[in-house]
This record gives structure tokens, sequence and C-alpha cells, in this order.
């Protein structure tokens, strides 16, 4: 597996209560991967904007921060994804609320829009915060899938450059494939070796990718692998909630139908409620 790089961060930034925090969260994120900074300010440029932003930027441009900050009027979805592909942007940071109804959910807030749609990973913050906070603990999936050895390996990439002490590999086992009836010792025998093979085999596979991690990444911290029985997307959420991880990392969603989003699973699970900071890797 070659190595992971963001080169080039953006956020879109509007003049929310969060600025501050956003902003410097994302400067800090520059910084960690020696990336430039793009903002993003859907509608028409000013001098107090302007100077509103690097206000909060000056603090980091004195420890290199390399930035940009560009203006442009249109709806808000099609700006931030139209400047990503023109400004070469690796990873796109934006705000998202912890939790959404279901009204909200299936008209899709814009957060989901831009997620669904980006080409390039996204990170969704839900608590952003104008001093740092350690990224102590990472949860990544680990499910079967061509984009998971990838997921993975941006997943020790990111904890390396943020200094995370662990990172555990969540393999969720879809609970069908435990198909026997409990309803007496013998079965209940039978049900706890079929998940004892399965757990094995998951863990086997796991391995296998975390063989491939470069070892610069995997340098000081502590490796966890966890096989969960449940939903997809709904089991790694409660996971990570419980666990009080610090960031979830997961594979990006494939293109979904309207059946799709009227129904959820998988990553759709996550995005109707952030269990913590969520990266989706494209």
């Amino acid at each position: 597996m070659s190595a992971i790089a963001y080169k080039t961060i953006g956020i879109g930034v509007t003049f929310s209560p969060n600025l501050e925090a956003n902003i410097n969260e994302a400067a800090r994120l520059a910084l960690f991967f020696e990336a430039k900074l793009v903002l993003i300010h859907v509608g028409e440029p000013s001098d107090k904007k302007s100077n509103t932003f690097l206000s909060f930027l000056n603090p980091f441009e004195s420890e290199g921060l390399e930035f940009e900050v560009i203006f442009q009027s249109g709806d808000p979805v099609d700006v931030i994804l139209t400047s990503t592909v023109e400004k070469n942007i690796d990873l796109l940071i934006i705000g998202a609320l912890k939790k959404e109804n279901f009204l909200k959910y299936y008209l899709g807030s814009i957060a989901r829009k831009i997620t669904r749609k980006a080409k390039c990973s996204v990170l969704l913050l839900i608590n952003p915060s104008k001093e740092r906070a350690p990224c102590n603990h990472i949860v990544v999936n680990g499910l079967k899938d061509p984009k998971t050895e990838e997921t993975v390996t941006t997943a020790f990439f990111v904890g390396h450059k943020l200094g995370a002490k662990k990172i555990t590999v969540v393999e969720e086992v879809d609970q069908d494939e435990v198909s026997v009836k409990v309803d007496d010792d013998k079965s209940l025998r039978r049900s706890t070796i079929v998940k004892e093979r399965l757990r094995l085999r998951e863990e086997t596979r796991v391995k296998k990718i975390l063989k491939t991690i470069p070892t610069d990444y995997t340098e000081d911290i502590v490796i966890k692998s966890q096989p969960i029985f449940g939903k997809r997307g709904y089991s790694i959420g409660h996971y990570a909630q419980v666990a009080r991880a610090d960031l979830l990392v997961m594979n990006a969603p494939a293109k979904m139908t309207f059946w799709d989003r009227l129904f959820p699973h998988d990553i759709e699970h996550i995005l109707t409620e952030l269990p913590t900071d969520v990266l989706i890797v494209q």
C-alpha cells in the first residue's frame, strides 16, 4: 500500500458561532499534515469578511501555514463540490449536526449532500474546538470490502500524524451470518461455535491488512482488532460511542438510490447520528 497524503485541505466557512473553532481545527490539521489550507466561503467577497478570516488564520501563518481564501456565490453544495475539484482538495472538512430527525434526514442537509457527492475524503466535525483536543483513540472499519485496506492505512496515517495512542479495527459481522436459532443449550453451543469461527475468520483477514501498513504509521500505537455482530453502520457507530473514540474512520459510501436514502443502511446510520468526528475515506 502506497503512502497516503493530504496535500490540500479545504473547509467550507460560514459566519456561524463555530467559525473560529472550525478554522482553528482546519488550520491545525493542515499543519499536522503539512498541507495547504483552502477556505471556501459561499457568498460575495468583502473586506470585513476577509479581515475576519485573516484574524483567525494569522496565528497559524506564523507557524508556516499556507492558505488561500476563495469567495463564490451560488448553491452551497455546488460551490463547495466544484471548489474541491478546481483546487485539487484531498480532504474536505465540514461541520455537521450530531443528530438529525427523520424529516431532516429525508430532505438531506448540506453536509449530507456533500458527503454523498464529494470525490475527495470528507471529515465531519461535530464538536470543533478553538483549543486542540487530543485525538487519542481512533476506530476504523475493517469490513470485507475492496476499499477497506486503503481506509485502514489512512486511519493509521492520520493516527501517526495526530499522535493517537490507540487504533481499533472493527470488523462488523452481519447477524444473518449467525443463522443458528438459539432455544436450548445445544443450539447455544452451536451458535457460540459459529461466532467463534467468524471471529477467527475476520481477525485473520484484518491481520493481513495490518501487515501492509507502513511501520512508521504503527509506531507507539496500541492496535486492537474487535469483531462485532449486528447491523452494519449502526454497530460500529455504537461501538465508537461506547469506546469514547475521538475519530471514526469509514469507507466512502457507494452510489445510492432513492430507496437507500429512504431506508438507511451501512454508513447512512453513521450520518444520521454521528457518534464522534467521522472521516470518510474516498
